[in-house]
């Protein structure tokens, strides 16, 4: 039987644990004694460079992207018989990214997962959770609950010294003292 690879794409509000998915999916590879190459974006500039770390504390190491690597031509070189690709961030991605992962699938037969936030603080689209939605195998949504109400929240809700932000730059890092994972209707109206 001939495994067949596909590229998942697995995206959430911020607080939804995809950090954390990642490095419980590469443990289990592990355990069992099958490579993972772990990547995330060199936008995210909050940890040290090459690592990854989730908002309880566990960390590991990953290879960086920027904006001219070529993922495909890395995951080559670092070990084109790797059991899984995953990467984190996978929103800050471009296209021409989204379309290497493609490559390593369909050409090495490596199933690759990609973690991220598919919308931004106001609401619109990523380039790589745009890319990634049209060519991801499979989509799957992972759940967190509104910071306000405990709903689920599907939005990232700025704040800056205490008080919503819907306009600026896409792209600003931060955590829980820059954005909230919040439901509609309080994306709307936040309880500040």
């Amino acid at each position: 039987m001939i495994n067949v690879a596909q590229l998942f794409y697995r995206y959430g509000a911020m607080n939804s644990g995809k950090t954390i998915e990642i490095i419980k999916v590469a443990h289990n590879y592990e355990e069992q004694d099958k490579s993972v190459i772990i990547m995330t974006s060199a936008i995210d500039t909050r940890e040290k460079e090459g690592m990854i770390e989730s908002r309880i504390g566990l960390e590991r190491e990953a290879y960086s992207i920027a904006d001219d690597t070529n993922i495909f031509e890395e995951v080559q070189a670092i070990d084109r018989n790797a059991s899984c690709v995953l990467i984190d961030e996978a929103q800050f991605l471009t296209k021409q990214h989204v379309l290497q992962l493609t490559q390593i699938v369909d050409e090495l037969n490596i199933p690759v997962i990609a973690f991220g936030l598919k919308n931004d603080f106001q609401n619109h689209l990523f380039e790589g959770s745009q890319a990634l939605l049209l060519y991801a195998d499979k989509i799957e949504e992972m759940k967190t609950i509104c910071w306000f109400c405990g709903k689920k929240a599907i939005m990232n809700l700025r704040i800056h010294d205490g008080k919503p932000v819907y306009e600026g730059e896409q792209i600003q890092m931060g955590g829980n003292e820059s954005y909230y994972p919040v439901c509609r209707r309080h994306y709307n109206h936040p309880l500040l």
